[in-house]
């Protein structure tokens, strides 16, 4: 007998993943509160510049910031995990990045995790099964890892994959590059410009805060209210959250689909803009081979 996964890892500090609580947790509580320390610093000491358009430029970065991960999580989720297409060298490139910024960890881990969600989906062996426990299917799965689990290899597919093999070794490496060392750079070379380090650190922020609202849309509606019963209007704005991800039905019944959503209709193309993203990526040339559900054609 297969024991749920939420009982079957021990809740020990071992076990427990502090890369994965920073992501989770840490980094955001740090990017709200320097996004608060901004504003404060701005409105209330004079001789700081603060201008309330600042707000949205930041609202605006936050808004991109969405979308920028999930460029990364929608080539990672359709094409690389469930083979809807193949990715050229310059998509694979783009997509990593993407990955990064948004904090999805290593690809092989995500993918093996994934292939099991959909070996067991929803049943005793499914990483984050919701109907064992939401709180574990939002975070505990993530905060608590398998030693086994960390110890599977790179899936077969993605071994001819060279872009994706090298960033996926490198993947903490390019991380600190991403989030410490070019933030840093940014920092020093507006300070040494004379240019508005409040402004420059509130879009810093709103980057932060943007990362950890698709990070959460993702674990929370998808892993878990994408498998419950829910309001036709709850789908759409967490599909606007997730790209496209969140439409969880539709990808179960045909998960080799790049398409979420039908091709045809602006919305569809807009609520499911991973999809969307997928196409545009086919006619440069950045994504071959795309598979469509035909009733998404």
């Amino acid at each position: 007998m297969t024991l749920p996964r939420s009982l079957a890892i021990p809740k020990t500090w071992k076990t427990f993943n502090y890369a994965s609580f920073f992501s989770a947790f840490g980094y955001p509580v740090l990017g709200v509160a320097l996004f608060v320390t901004m504003v404060l610093l701005g409105i209330f000491l004079s001789h700081l510049t603060f201008h309330w358009w600042y707000m949205l430029i930041a609202f605006a970065v936050i808004a991109f910031t969405i979308f920028v991960c999930n460029a990364g999580i929608g080539p990672l989720h359709r094409i690389l995990q469930h083979r809807a297409g193949e990715l050229a060298v310059p998509g694979q490139v783009l997509t990593m990045i993407n990955l990064v910024i948004a904090m999805q960890g290593n690809v092989k881990d995500w993918v093996n995790y994934h292939s099991q969600h959909h070996r067991f989906s929803d049943k005793p062996g499914d990483p984050h099964n919701p109907f064992e426990s939401k709180r574990w299917a939002w975070v505990g799965w993530i905060l608590w890892r398998d030693k086994k689990d960390m110890e599977r290899p790179l899936a077969m597919w993605l071994k001819n994959q060279p872009v994706i093999v090298w960033m996926d070794r490198f993947y903490n490496e390019i991380s600190l590059v991403v989030h410490l060392v070019i933030p840093a750079a940014i920092y020093l070379i507006v300070w040494a410009a004379g240019g508005s380090l409040v402004l420059t650190a509130l879009l810093h922020a709103s980057v932060v805060i943007g990362r950890a609202i698709q990070f959460h849309a993702t674990v929370y509606g998808i892993n878990v209210l994408g498998h419950l019963k829910t309001p036709i209007w709850a789908d759409h704005l967490i599909g606007l959250l997730t790209g496209g991800e969140a439409f969880h039905d539709h990808h179960h019944s045909q998960p080799t689909s790049a398409l979420h959503r039908p091709r045809k209709g602006v919305w569809n193309r807009i609520v499911d803009y991973n999809g969307t993203i997928l196409l545009a990526m086919e006619k440069i040339g950045w994504v071959r081979n795309l598979r469509i559900a035909p009733q998404f054609a």
